[in-house]
């Protein structure tokens, strides 16, 4: 006899990451106070990659374990960096990868720019 068990006990659905600023409503998480935008620029392995920062550095930031299992990293994503506090400007750590849609919502606000992804000129 086959039947579905649905979701193990488990209530509601994905919990929405939403904001409020003003009458808008942002459902793409923004960097908190120390953390910056960034672009991957090399996968260099075990969890490493090179990421080009708003700030104009290159960090060498690590892909914590809850996200190495959850998703895939590729040359070219929009990150979430969190510099580490010994070696910030040299080290950090991946907080969060933004989805092609999420990426197109920062452009069409302002957040980041073309110039940023292209590698050509900073964020401000």
């Amino acid at each position: 006899m086959a039947y579905h068990r649905g979701r193990g006990g488990r209530s509601g659905g994905k919990k929405k990451n939403r904001q409020v600023q003003g009458d808008e409503v942002i459902r793409v998480p923004l960097p908190k106070e120390g953390q910056l935008f960034g672009v991957i620029e090399q996968a260099l392995g075990s969890g490493w990659m090179d990421v080009r920062c708003s700030d104009g550095k290159i960090r060498r930031c690590r892909i914590p374990g809850k996200l190495k299992r959850r998703m895939w990293m590729r040359v070219g994503d929009v990150v979430i960096v969190q510099p580490w506090d010994v070696q910030t400007e040299e080290r950090g750590d991946i907080v969060y990868r933004y989805t092609r849609t999420q990426v197109d919502w920062l452009l069409r606000r302002g957040k980041i720019s073309q110039e940023f992804l292209s590698g050509g000129e900073l964020l401000f």
